[in-house]
């Protein structure tokens, strides 16, 4: 087998008998849609979607150092994370550059789980298996222990709880449990990409064709639709939400990316990429880098990543994501704009899209926000 051939996920055959339209996708075959992604998109948003995800990439680090060890490796302060709770964070290069955005989430007081990008998972663990020299600590590929599925929506926890005995009311976004799912051991976290509420289950890849059925079945009355990649993203972009490679990069940082919360400078120790992203800090207040912003169509055109964003006749930004927003029924993009045309309501300021300069409007981050 050719080490080029795609990754199939333990869901595999179960989305080619559902009809899917499959795509690779940082080298694993992952489903793009199933029927449309506009009625997959607006289930998300006002019923549920079941997701694979299983092509993210869990990297266990446990030990007694554990947490000083993610507390170097990474920018955030993880040993304030408490046992059960989870954390948005990065993983940056010595020159303040994103490697990756991450999830870590504390599973035991020495256990920690850390969820890499498909796109980055190697890379992730390289860096930590090398950042990890002199802990305590052990940096363990957990990548074949998991499949992924995620439900997601205003019904999901009405669906989740017919299968769980786990205490879902008592379980705050970006949290963890362990629990049992259509009677099967599972790791419940309160997490998601979509900007609704919803649910991520790490289980045993033998595991995961029982519960997806199971969900599946339980979600029916509900409007529950299996949901592609395809609507992931679109959900992901109304809800302003980053995706690596398009808003997040080496030759960013995140102060650079309008992320620079995420970097905790008041932990102890030293961390990788502390010197420069202090110097980043700092610039950052002087001259303010490129606003992240959204962009929303006045027409019908739609923007693509890699389009100028123009005004009087100039280059102020570029699209780093873009496409038809179902939930607003326009064309919505997010773009870095240079700070002096990033204030929401800015006039004249356009996109270049084939040579044909497009009025947008800009507005502020997210575009969509559920009602809680």
């Amino acid at each position: 087998m050719s080490s080029n051939a795609p990754r199939h996920t333990a869901l595999d055959a179960l989305h080619r008998s559902l009809g899917a339209t499959m795509t690779d996708f940082a080298g694993w075959d992952m489903p793009l849609r199933y029927g449309s992604e506009r009625d997959e998109h607006l289930a998300v948003r006002t019923k549920a979607g079941l997701f694979d995800l299983s092509h993210m990439g869990e990297i266990t680090v446990s030990g007694p150092r554990a947490a000083a060890l993610l507390n170097y490796a990474l920018v955030g302060n993880i040993g304030s994370v408490g046992v059960g709770r989870a954390r948005y964070t990065m993983i940056c290069r010595a020159d303040g550059g994103i490697l990756d955005d991450l999830i870590v989430y504390r599973l035991q007081e020495h256990e920690y789980m850390v969820v890499a990008n498909a796109s980055n998972a190697q890379v992730v663990l390289d860096a930590l298996l090398e950042r990890a020299a002199g802990f305590d600590a052990v940096v363990r590929d957990d990548r074949d222990a998991y499949a992924l599925i995620a439900v997601q929506g205003p019904e999901s926890p009405g669906i989740l709880k017919s299968l769980t005995d786990a205490d879902l009311d008592g379980l705050k976004y970006y949290a963890g449990l362990p629990g049992t799912v259509a009677g099967v051991a599972a790791l419940i976290a309160r997490t998601g990409y979509t900007g609704e509420d919803g649910f991520e289950l790490f289980v045993s890849p033998g595991d995961a064709e029982k519960v997806w059925q199971a969900l599946t079945e339980a979600g029916a009355p509900a409007g529950l639709v299996p949901c592609g990649l395809s609507c992931r993203d679109t959900l992901r972009l109304e809800a302003g939400m980053p995706l690596y490679g398009h808003e997040l990069s080496t030759s960013l940082t995140p102060f650079d990316a309008g992320l620079g919360r995420v970097v905790k400078f008041e932990k102890e120790g030293d961390f990788v990429g502390r010197e420069a992203l202090s110097e980043a800090a700092a610039a950052a207040l002087e001259i303010p880098p490129r606003v992240l912003v959204g962009l929303i169509a006045e027409g019908r055109r739609v923007p693509r990543a890699g389009y100028a964003v123009v005004a009087d006749g100039k280059v102020v930004g570029e699209v780093t994501s873009g496409a038809p927003s179902p939930t607003l029924g326009k064309p919505i993009a997010m773009a870095y704009v240079d700070a002096a045309h990033s204030a929401p309501g800015t006039a004249g300021v356009g996109v270049d899209i084939r040579g044909s300069h497009e009025p947008y409007e800009v507005v502020a981050l997210p575009f969509y926000k559920r009602q809680k």
